[in-house]
């Protein structure tokens, strides 16, 4: 089996497995995910979304970050990309329902792997976030990556997901990880400092707060140096 067959066949089988976990659970989905998928609020809010500018989520589930970020960001082109046809089917329904289709635009691909001009017209994005995925994607690194690649040079990457739960009671943690477990989630020890390297070798900072005693973990990678230097220069 070659490589590019390889992967084929891995990206198939999650996305399988995803559509599976999804089929149903996509109907109760926000309702139930509320109480623990914690600090995707505050993420949203802090996008700072420059006027006009272009978002990205990568993962976007059912749809309701790329509603709320709509929300506060009323200029903003949105666009979201997930690998279950379920989750997505439930995306374009609730954008329908609350007439963003149109301003909104939801595609099928891999985060690990995708080609933002094909799926969108877009080769870069001012802002690209990522709730909660990461701790589902095989070969997230190579999400990170990915992510990355598709910000513009004064763009940020915005992360929230499950943290190590680090201020937390040990029993605690461990019953979260087992009831975790079941939904084929695996937070992720390496997060901050994988970001963190890739950040550093493009250029760009990162900023880390841990959330709630450790239960989630916000991390920001904010524009290019170059990029910072040369706005100062032609404002001068």
């Amino acid at each position: 089996m070659s490589a590019a067959e390889g992967r084929h066949e891995r990206d198939g089988g999650h996305a399988a497995l995803m559509d599976g976990v999804y089929r149903w659970q996509r109907h109760i989905y926000d309702a139930t995910r509320k109480y623990y998928l914690l600090g995707r609020d505050r993420m949203i809010a802090g996008l700072d979304v420059p006027p006009g500018g272009t978002v990205l989520e990568l993962g976007c589930g059912t749809g309701r970050n790329l509603l709320l970020a709509a929300r506060r960001h009323p200029d903003a082109r949105l666009f979201g990309l997930d690998i279950s046809a379920a989750m997505l089917e439930t995306a374009g329904a609730t954008l329908s329902r609350h007439g963003l289709r149109g301003r909104i635009a939801i595609a099928r691909a891999d985060a690990t792997s995708f080609d933002a001009r094909a799926l969108f017209g877009e080769t870069s994005f001012d802002r690209v976030f990522v709730s909660y995925a990461l701790s589902m994607i095989p070969g997230w690194e190579q999400a990170i990556d990915a992510a990355l690649a598709a910000l513009a040079p004064t763009g940020s990457l915005h992360v929230v997901d499950f943290g190590q739960q680090e201020r937390l009671p040990g029993w605690f943690a461990a019953a979260l990880r087992a009831w975790l477990a079941r939904f084929h989630v695996t937070p992720r020890a390496g997060l901050v400092a994988e970001i963190g390297a890739r950040a550093e070798a493009e250029g760009r900072a990162t900023v880390f707060t841990p959330l709630y005693g450790g239960y989630a973990w916000l991390i920001v990678v904010g524009p290019r140096a170059d990029s910072r230097s040369g706005s100062a220069s032609r404002s001068g």
